[in-house]
């Protein structure tokens, strides 16, 4: 056998062996949001005392954000929450986002909104340990919505703000509708849905998603 046969044939073994190639992975997994607060840092003063510091108790999947220890009661016109989690790191503005049927406890009703888009949003009065604090606006409930890099983004072939629809596994699976894109340099590819969505297709935090357009 003369060199080049043998190479031909070393060059056959290894494409045997290494059969098909892989797939790339077009899955993103979910990540599953309870109602929840964002603080202002005078907020956070006033509702806990000056000076106070969050105390943090585990990290969440997008970088430098994590859930509390501490919580907070929010009050509407016909009921209140208690125990609603505070997220840090505090932010420019506080925010407060429910689920559907918690506006019917409250007595209010929250606009679909992505996060930091509070103009004419109503407000909400929130109680804490050291006082209290009426926010004028801030009240909303989340818009279904995929963090990922400008890289995700490129990869998928789609840009930040834009509209998709995803397609959920498993024996209650559908389509959601109207998600947004959110893409940026600092995000971890993830799909948002609070827990009322999750619920409805049966989603856990093991669930993944893929973009059916």
């Amino acid at each position: 056998m003369g060199k080049y046969d043998a190479l031909v044939e070393l060059l056959l073994e290894v494409i045997q062996e290494g059969g098909d190639s892989p797939k790339e992975d077009n899955s993103i997994p979910v990540g599953i949001s309870n109602r929840h607060i964002h603080l202002s840092p005078e907020d956070l003063n006033q509702l806990f005392g000056a000076g106070y510091q969050l105390t943090k108790t585990k990290d969440l999947s997008q970088p430098m954000q994590y859930a509390c220890q501490e919580t907070l009661t929010i009050c509407g016109p016909k009921g209140a929450l208690e125990k609603v989690r505070i997220l840090g790191p505090v932010r420019r503005e506080s925010q407060v986002e429910i689920l559907q049927a918690d506006c019917f406890k409250l007595g209010l009703s929250a606009p679909l909104r992505l996060s930091g888009e509070l103009a004419g949003t109503p407000g909400i009065t929130l109680v804490g340990p050291k006082g209290s604090v009426m926010l004028a606006q801030g009240l909303i409930i989340a818009r279904r919505h995929i963090h990922m890099s400008l890289q995700d983004a490129q990869r998928f072939g789609v840009k930040d703000g834009e509209e998709v629809t995803i397609q959920t596994p498993g024996p209650r699976g559908g389509t959601y509708a109207q998600v947004v894109v959110r893409a940026n340099d600092t995000s971890r590819l993830e799909c948002h849905l609070d827990t009322e969505e999750a619920n409805a297709m049966q989603l856990t935090s093991s669930s993944k998603i893929t973009i059916v357009r």
